[in-house]
């Protein structure tokens, strides 16, 4: 079982100690308030225990599963896709976050728009050009991502945004089409964004390389915000990707965590324009 982040245990410890706390402060303040026994306290207590619990139960595993069911039965047609990446040597990557529905041409507008840019192949002529970036702290906007697969195919689309004077921090994604899973008749990308934060050597063949931070979620989210925010998303959607993930590595050693849900945006469609039909001849 996956190790909880000691973050997160300390986040929850600290949210239990808070209600305690309020719960114990409230009901000392009824009792001072209506001078009540500390025996009538204690029975006012335990109802209210006993209807906090109840309401919990009804809410955690009655209504909200049935909602989530409800929600995710919306796409049943994305229940067979792919849930994570492998590197060339067949090990898990990085996990498919979020999703596209539109044309390729609708995607790179999209992208564009919400100052996403395209990222150059890994050669050797742009592996040195981001290696200065990063040593000289010059801009590189298109530089370079590795190369990840879904079956036997590499990245069909990746893109990326800077983030400082180097590529050594950017927010970066790679789509793959997605054949045989479209929406409404339109195609579907599915991808991984991740943002990439320092370099370092990797932890299974030490090359050098980025590191990813691990909350994967805000980056997913970020994605779909700065889609919005260009006025390209018609409606998003969730639908269910690795599962929750507390203690996650990908293809390189860097670990993530995430919510294990793929958020899909679903483009704005381009307008297509008719050829215009030659005026009639006037009647003679």
């Amino acid at each position: 079982m996956a190790e909880i982040p000691r973050r997160h245990r300390l986040k929850r410890y600290f949210w239990i100690a808070l209600g305690l706390i309020l719960f114990v402060h409230t009901l000392f303040a009824f009792l001072a308030y209506h001078r009540l026994s500390l025996g009538h306290l204690i029975a006012i207590g335990f109802v209210l225990l006993f209807f906090m619990l109840t309401l919990y139960g009804l809410v955690a595993y009655v209504l909200l599963p049935r909602l989530w069911r409800r929600y995710y039965q919306h796409q049943p047609q994305l229940s067979g896709s792919p849930k994570v990446t492998h590197t060339k040597e067949g090990i898990p990557g990085d996990p498919l976050n979020v999703g596209l529905v539109g044309s390729e041409s609708e995607v790179v507008q999209a992208m564009l728009k919400a100052q996403w840019h395209p990222a150059d192949s890994a050669s050797l002529e742009t592996v040195i050009r981001i290696a200065n970036s990063m040593i000289f702290h010059h801009p590189d906007p298109d530089a370079p991502v590795s190369n990840l697969y879904l079956g036997d195919r590499k990245q069909d689309l990746a893109f990326e945004r800077p983030e400082g004077p180097s590529a050594k921090r950017r927010h970066h994604v790679r789509f793959w089409r997605n054949e045989g899973h479209e929406i409404e008749g339109r195609v579907f990308w599915i991808g991984a964004a991740t943002f990439d934060q320092s370099i370092r050597m990797s932890a299974y063949t030490g090359q050098i390389l980025h590191r990813i931070d691990p909350e994967l979620d805000a980056e997913r989210d970020k994605l779909l915000d700065d889609l919005n925010q260009a006025q390209e998303l018609d409606s998003t959607f969730q639908t269910p990707g690795i599962g929750v993930t507390l203690n996650g590595r990908n293809g390189e050693g860097d670990w993530y965590y995430t919510d294990g849900q793929i958020l899909v945006g679903v483009l704005k469609a381009i307008p297509v324009e008719l050829p215009q039909a030659a005026p009639l001849p006037a009647p003679s």
